[in-house]
């Protein structure tokens, strides 16, 4: 493999971006947007891909659903492709650059930007598919990670969240988190967030962005939550999922969020995310040089971020709880 064919931290690029130009138009008035609709009553259900641009596995998902004509038997499907003026940028000899054009478009989701005045590439997109959000009474938000550690399913802070994503089943590590101080996620956005609300969300990180096993979890998690929902048939996934059972789902709760604060943010060893530090007080960063410690026993390290600029998140602390 060459070297134009690695991605960062100089690990292979297994997948090559789908092309996506079949779905360009849609069928909504919104560009790579589609909507399908059955007679059957049933919950309408968004798969979102691309929320960055660089992260293909979801996109590559979507495009194998669309062109197996896989339909809902009961309620609404919608598939996004999100963020396509950054994937339309992609380049496999730096795939990390087009992961947003002026900003994280997965930031963006307050209702204080949604509704106020800051302009970029990601704000205007976001409100373009603001309405196909609000439309939504599940979502299934597809990404990747930067470093190869197991898929993760993040269901949010609520219990609803972590319900829907036992039941789903898969990936089988469910992290409870409250998002990002840096804005807030899709995931996170108007109802989704409220716990009054039977709308729900979940976000899956399917693996390290370039490996080709990500594309292999983000179907199979879009097909189990279209199943759980009744979307489609069991026997319409039967073929495309594994037959033998998945071990029980385990659930990290995230007690911390360590948002970089400094410009001279260093971690105190090569963390790529799911270690397991057995002591409280140890020293995993220094920001500034003000030490980042643990704060519990057996705190789990999750998703350590190599984007360490101030306002950013560095990396999520939590416990397993079950």
């Amino acid at each position: 493999m060459s070297a134009a064919t690695m991605g960062s931290d100089a690990y292979p690029l297994e997948l090559a971006p789908p092309d996506i130009s079949a779905w360009r138009a849609g069928n909504t008035g919104i560009d790579h947007v589609l909507r399908f609709a059955s007679t059957e009553p049933g919950p309408h259900v968004l798969l979102a891909a691309l929320v960055h641009g660089n992260e293909l596995c979801g996109a590559i998902a979507l495009d194998w659903l669309l062109r197996r004509r896989i339909e809902p038997r009961r309620g609404t499907l919608t598939l996004a492709f999100c963020n396509v003026a950054a994937f339309s940028r992609f380049d496999p000899a730096d795939p990390v650059a087009s992961r947003f054009v002026d900003e994280d478009f997965n930031r963006v989701w307050g209702l204080d930007v949604l509704d106020g005045s800051r302009d970029s590439v990601e704000t205007r997109r976001a409100r373009a598919l603001r309405p196909v959000v609000d439309a939504a009474d599940y979502l299934l938000d597809i990404h990747s990670m930067q470093h190869p550690t197991a898929p993760l399913m993040l269901c949010g802070p609520l219990a609803k969240g972590r319900t829907w994503a036992r039941r789903v089943g898969f990936p089988g590590m469910i992290v409870a988190d409250a998002g990002h101080a840096a804005g807030t996620r899709m995931r996170d956005y108007g109802a989704f967030g409220d716990p009054a609300s039977p709308r729900n969300a979940l976000l899956v990180e399917c693996g390290q962005h370039w490996e080709r096993a990500s594309a292999d979890v983000a179907i199979e998690t879009m097909l189990r939550v279209l199943v759980d929902l009744r979307t489609i048939d069991p026997g319409d996934a039967a073929t495309h999922l594994p037959r033998a059972p998945r071990p029980p789902a385990r659930v990290i709760e995230v007690t911390d969020a360590v948002t970089v604060r400094t410009g001279g943010f260093a971690f105190a060893s090569d963390y790529r995310g799911m270690e397991v530090v057995e002591r409280a007080g140890t020293v995993i960063a220094h920001d500034g040089g003000m030490p980042i410690a643990t704060p519990h026993d057996r705190c789990v390290l999750i998703m350590p971020s190599r984007r360490l600029r101030p306002g950013q998140t560095a990396v999520r602390l939590g416990r397993f709880v079950d």
